[in-house]
């Protein structure tokens, strides 16, 4: 499950930040994760909890936005919404397309005491 990785290394961002800024706990942390990113939430949700155990982020909430995917269109030559990696273009069908957003994840904020 590669969500526990990804879990260590935003502790790691989250950790740095919060002493960095000298707090002595994280209330919350908040996460943009693409619908095209491959990353199960319920899983990070389950690995957080488990990662932050023993650490300065125990406890915290953690609140996921979601982020839609997008694409270029090379026949339409215009910018589209994707649910998925390997759909086709809604507006033409093309399955010429290169994925533009929504493939990230990245720690947005946290809240700290």
């Amino acid at each position: 499950m590669h969500e526990m990785a990804l879990c260590e290394s935003v502790l790691q961002i989250v950790a740095e930040t919060a002493r960095r800024h000298g707090a002595v706990r994280v209330k919350a942390v908040r996460l943009e994760i693409g619908q095209l990113s491959h990353v199960e939430p319920d899983a990070l949700r389950f690995a957080f909890d488990v990662v932050t155990r023993h650490s300065l982020a125990q406890g915290a909430r953690l609140e996921i936005e979601d982020v839609a995917g997008t694409a270029w269109c090379m026949q339409c030559a215009a910018p589209v919404a994707i649910a998925r990696r390997g759909d086709g273009c809604p507006a033409c069908g093309s399955y010429q397309l290169q994925v533009t957003g929504g493939d990230e994840m990245r720690v947005k904020d946290i809240e700290i005491d």
